[in-house]
């Protein structure tokens, strides 16, 4: 079980609920290049929808929607699943800064505070995926470390890179 408020010591970090769409929604926003490999554009609808979607054999007790936040503002979201695909893996689903914070290795600190919080509770591994061609993704993902598993299809794009880094 994670406990979402040590996945940080520099932000305060907060298990986010349908009570958080519209910061949710207004963070997204400011990332338009997402969407434009991502489609459709974000609506509070579909934040609902993805407050809510677990991968197979996953249950809500395995999923963590966790905000980031600095003197009371989101600066980051993230979808955490515990334990998916397997035991003392986990999986990022979706990870966003908002645009005004980014390149100022905001989103690198947090997935090293996140890494280093997972490592010591002994997980193996973090997972993710990136759509094929998103240029940003790539980037990110390759600079903290991941490394492309397989291409691959989701239910976000036909096309997807399966990435991890070992911990």
């Amino acid at each position: 079980m994670i406990n979402v408020s040590e996945l940080s010591k520099k932000y305060e970090t907060k298990k986010l609920s349908s009570e958080n769409v519209d910061e949710i929604y207004n963070l997204c926003l400011t990332n338009p290049l997402y969407y434009d490999y991502c489609p459709p554009v974000v609506t509070k609808d579909s934040i609902l929808e993805d407050l809510s979607a677990l991968p197979p054999n996953v249950t809500m007790e395995d999923k963590y929607f966790v905000g980031f936040y600095e003197k009371g503002r989101m600066l980051a979201v993230m979808d955490l699943i515990d334990g998916y695909p397997e035991e003392k893996i986990a999986f990022i689903g979706f990870f966003m800064t908002d645009a005004s914070v980014q390149c100022k290795g905001l989103g690198s600190a947090i997935i090293t505070e996140v890494m280093d919080y997972l490592k010591s509770m002994n997980y193996q591994a973090i997972r993710l995926a990136w759509v094929k061609g998103n240029p940003q993704a790539e980037h990110f993902w390759l600079k903290n470390g991941f490394y492309a598993i397989k291409e691959t299809s989701s239910n976000a794009a036909e096309h997807v890179i399966l990435a991890e880094k070992k911990l």
